[in-house]
């Protein structure tokens, strides 16, 4: 009933852009939609919110068991044999930010009627119910187990891919599908790049460690960061990490639904502005996370749109400072009526380890 629900919603979206049906290619969405993960399958849904899948025999006897209420066929050429039943609509939408040029072009020259669209299926899938709540939510338990386990190892001497494989590892023992990305450790002075990627560099005392991660659990990603320092730590790292705190916080508090995308990364940026580092915070402040690590909406300068109520999002505010090292603090949370859930719990004082 729940993907039912959900080509519900699409069909009505779809209607307001005057189409037809909507060709979804995307294999994600494909998923949102049906239930069915694969790597060659398309799903046609109509302004009505029925819908045809194409897939080819590899995932047909799964489609069939798991997508309820959605007429499968097999076919290799899942958008071209799907494409073929909507011929007798004028005006049928296609995933724009997705669909390759060359597969347009081939299905465009047979359906004159083709009208790229973008963000349709994820506007829809911003706003979750609460079974993928539920499953962010034992996302977001997991990783802070694996936190919880790992932080314990970390002392002078490892190296930041050690610390990236021990927390990798914890989040599978512990029963996520997999790490949500790629691991992110970065050790003294390499934490004033934002995405830097583990190296072989050992921890050395006195160093901040900053660690992004997260777990993956029935498709729904987790997204923390947490930053601690190795020994005592010198007064500059203990200001600049409490300057991080109060704008996470800040920015955690202005979460609500109603809220605009640029209001809430505001409310955090404009701490670390007062502070004199607004050019050191270059990112944006968080985004929506689902069944990808990155999806709507997302928050920061510039940035459009409103919280609506159930949107999963990261608040994630951090100062880097070239040659010395950052902070990043980072939790994931849902919009709630009451003010927003938070779901990754580990705290955010400074550990000294």
């Amino acid at each position: 009933m729940t993907h039912t629900s959900r080509r519900a919603r699409l069909a009505e979206a779809l209607r307001e852009h005057e189409a037809a049906a909507v060709l979804v290619t995307w294999p994600v969405n494909v998923r949102y939609l049906t239930g069915l993960a694969s790597s060659n399958a398309t799903v046609l849904v109509t302004a009505t919110g029925e819908a045809a899948l194409a897939t080819d025999s590899r995932y047909l006897e799964t489609a069939r068991a798991v997508c309820s209420g959605v007429e499968v066929i097999e076919d290799r050429d899942v958008a071209g044999a799907l494409l073929k039943r909507g011929q007798g609509a004028a005006r049928v939408a296609v995933e724009a930010d997705h669909m390759p040029v060359g597969l347009f072009q081939r299905l465009a020259a047979e359906h004159a009627g083709l009208v790229p669209v973008g963000g349709l299926v994820e506007a829809v899938r911003a706003v979750k119910d609460e079974g993928e709540i539920a499953a962010l939510r034992r996302a977001c338990a997991i990783t802070d187990e694996a936190f919880s386990l790992v932080v314990e190892r970390v002392a002078p001497g490892v190296t930041e891919r050690e610390i990236a494989r021990w927390l990798e590892a914890a989040m599978v023992e512990l029963g996520a599908d997999k790490p949500a990305f790629d691991s992110i450790v970065a050790s003294g002075p390499n934490g004033s790049i934002p995405h830097h990627s583990p190296s072989d560099r050992p921890v050395e005392r006195g160093d901040l460690v900053t660690m992004d991660f997260g777990a993956r659990y029935d498709g729904y990603h987790a997204d923390m960061t947490r930053t601690v320092a190795v020994g005592p730590p010198a007064t500059w790292q203990r200001d600049l990490y409490e300057l991080v705190r109060q704008a996470q916080r800040a920015g955690r508090h202005a979460v609500r639904a109603g809220a605009t995308a640029h209001e809430v990364d505001a409310a955090a940026r404009d701490v670390i502005a007062q502070a004199g580092h607004a050019e050191r915070f270059g990112h944006g402040l968080g985004h929506g996370v689902g069944l990808e690590i990155h999806e709507l909406p997302f928050l920061g300068p510039g940035k459009t749109g409103r919280l609506e109520d159930r949107v999963p999002i990261t608040v994630e505010p951090g100062v880097y400072l070239p040659g010395r090292g950052g902070v990043r603090i980072e939790d994931t949370l849902v919009t709630r009526g009451d003010g927003p859930e938070l779901l990754t719990l580990t705290t955010k004082e400074l550990l000294v380890l």
